[in-house]
């Protein structure tokens, strides 16, 4: 009986052991994650995207785009934070005030991604859509990154503003499937972008997409870092 009620106890420490561990590799984890993301339990973050290019709605988001939305939403309810999506006229707020996802590249259609690009990712152009060659693409430094029937590139950047507070994730896709494959990217990645970057360092990375049409999302691998060159410095005022 002595052994028997033992052996019981020393299952009992051992499971709670084990819980408590797991418990608190959990804690510690999700304690990351949200100094990754910039987000807190209850906190409140922005979500712009690419207004869809042939529909005049400001609302209108093209369902690439909607997916991307859901998993970035994902990530914040995950931290416990919940998503607000604005549109292209709808005030933002100053960067810094909330976490921020810039969803899609620059144009009439997303002003809000023109400006960061204008502002903080100046070492990045993105190149204006020519409807003849159909030929669109980014350039980092004085590499171009062209959409191709088999490849596609998205820009996923990480950064602050100057007063610092919370940071804006910048997925810059030539195409909303290449949107859509950065959000995904990030969503999956993001622990191994912690450990090289943690919660303070920005970032900005070129991702291919390979073979689109045949597999999605699927097949989207690392292609360069370009942190170095991204982020240019504002230009001294001419004398």
């Amino acid at each position: 009986m002595d052994d028997l009620l033992i052996n019981l106890l020393a299952s009992i420490i051992a499971g709670t052991s084990v819980w408590l561990a797991g418990f608190l590799l959990r804690r510690r984890k999700l304690a990351r994650e949200r100094a990754f993301f910039g987000l807190t339990d209850g906190a409140s973050c922005l979500m712009a995207v690419s207004r869809h290019a042939s529909s005049p709605s400001e609302m209108s988001v093209h369902r690439r785009d909607v997916a991307a939305l859901v998993e970035l939403a994902a990530i914040a309810r995950e931290c416990g934070a919940h998503a607000d999506r604005v549109g292209e006229s709808q005030p933002t707020g100053e960067i810094g005030r909330l976490t921020e996802f810039c969803v899609g590249g620059p144009g009439e259609n997303n002003p809000r991604s023109a400006t960061h690009l204008r502002t903080i990712l100046r070492g990045v152009t993105y190149g204006i859509f020519d409807p003849d060659k159909r030929r669109l693409s980014f350039t980092v430094d004085s590499t171009e990154y062209v959409l191709s029937p088999e490849i596609s590139y998205v820009l996923l950047a990480r950064f602050w503003g100057p007063a610092g507070g919370h940071p804006v994730f910048f997925l810059g896709g030539l195409t909303s499937g290449s949107n859509l494959a950065g959000a995904r990217y990030l969503a999956n990645h993001h622990p191994e972008l912690d450990r090289q970057y943690g919660a303070d360092r920005p970032f900005a990375l070129v991702l291919r997409i390979v073979e689109p049409a045949a597999y999605g999302t699927d097949f989207t691998e690392l292609v360069a870092d370009v942190t170095d060159v991204a982020f240019q410095p504002v230009p001294a005022p001419a004398e």
